[in-house]
């Protein structure tokens, strides 16, 4: 169904729709929206906005009961909606460090993703919250006054730890140092997805992945020179010469392509560091151990994880939909090459277990994206800079 039309032109001078705290112009998009969050469609609330402002049409002001009035004539009394009393919601200003941005529950409920909730968990806070500043009749908030609110929200709805993450997190952001998360894993296990999705409500802009950096090499470093990052990682032993002794081959491939490739990941580190910006790196040249992270301790939050999926028949899964949508990577290449992926799991878990690197297994997306969170929030905690002040 397409937009209703409207009905006509309209005086630039508006009615000013009047309470007993002030007064503002009518405006037809505002009623529109409000109907609509009392369970009218849009085509009602649209068409009731027109003849409201029809009926109002050359008044100096009206006041908000006669508009509630108006409208539940027009949806046959007052039980046609939900029982909420209609109101055009005033603009509440979110202030501080000098500046002031209308309060808006879509951009709360983004933030509150980071604390590891459902998103639609993180709308009926962000909503509940709304409804409060409305109840309250506040015309503005200082926002570390609406963080604290949030995290009583949080507190009171979804328990202290979800608050708590919420807390952390908040906190953190005031801080210098920029968070760097690391996603290390083999082919098939669902970094890229994961990385993205936890950036997205971490609002982090930055992602990056170990095959773009070898994409750049490759064409700066030719194929007799550097032959092994011309090739995946799972058959980087193929250009290479004869081992010595009965060192896997394809664990030797795999390690000798992620060493170079390291180079140009401490290079996006070091980038990220100097410009003080979040980043998460995600890719199967990500080796524990293979990075000193602990040159990083100073300068930046560094947290590392690994990404692996433990079914067998979930790598399965995962290449024959990955097929589906790149018609370079046909499910065959990596069936036919599953055990060499799988033994460079092996070796990343057992690397993993030496250096004390937490593990993900991506089982279920969503759970994995939680997991992920759960794991930066609670490594921020530990690390003792963020104290247990105030959450604002």
């Amino acid at each position: 169904m397409g937009t209703p039309k409207s009905t006509g032109s309209y005086s630039s001078k508006r009615p000013l729709v009047e309470d007993g705290s002030g007064h503002r112009p009518f405006m037809r998009g505002i009623l529109v929206h409000s109907l609509m969050s009392r369970g009218a469609s849009f085509e009602e609330a649209y068409r009731a906005a027109n003849e409201v402002r029809e009926k109002i049409r050359g008044q100096d002001s009206v006041s908000r009961e006669q508009l509630a009035q108006y409208v539940d004539e027009l949806f046959g009394g007052p039980s046609a909606l939900e029982a909420a009393p209609v109101r055009l919601p005033r603009t509440i200003q979110v202030t501080g460090r000098g500046s002031g941005s209308p309060f808006s529950k879509g951009v709360l409920s983004q933030s509150l993703l980071a604390a590891a909730v459902d998103p639609n968990d993180a709308f009926d806070v962000a909503r509940d919250i709304e409804g409060e500043l409305v109840g309250r009749g506040l015309q503005e908030i200082e926002r570390g006054d609406l963080r604290r609110l949030a995290f009583e929200t949080l507190d009171r709805r979804l328990g202290r730890r979800v608050a708590e993450r919420y807390r952390v997190w908040r906190q953190f952001e005031e801080t210098e140092k920029p968070l760097l998360l690391l996603l290390g894993g083999t082919a098939g296990v669902g970094k890229t997805a994961l990385a993205q999705e936890v950036a997205h409500r971490l609002g982090i802009s930055r992602v990056s992945s170990t095959d773009a950096i070898r994409q750049v090499m490759r064409i700066m470093l030719s194929p007799d020179l550097v032959p092994a990052i011309h090739t995946s990682s799972y058959d980087a032993h193929r250009v290479l010469g004869e081992l010595a002794g009965d060192e896997d081959p394809v664990i030797s491939g795999f390690r000798t392509q992620a060493a170079t490739v390291s180079v140009g990941v401490r290079g996006m580190m070091d980038r990220a560091v100097s410009e003080n910006t979040h980043i998460i790196l995600e890719g199967v040249s990500i080796l524990p151990g293979r990075l000193d992270l602990d040159a990083y301790g100073d300068v930046a939050h560094v947290i590392f994880l690994l990404v692996v999926a433990l079914d067998e028949e979930a790598f399965h899964a995962r290449f024959a939909a990955r097929a589906k949508g790149a018609a370079n990577r046909p499910p065959h290449r990596y069936l036919g090459n599953l055990g060499s992926i799988l033994r460079i799991q092996d070796d990343l878990l057992e690397l993993a277990e030496v250096h004390g690197i937490p593990i993900v297994d991506n089982v279920s997306f969503d759970a994995s994206v939680l997991s992920i969170l759960r794991h930066v929030t609670e490594a921020l905690r530990k690390r003792g800079e963020l104290g247990d002040a105030d959450p604002a």
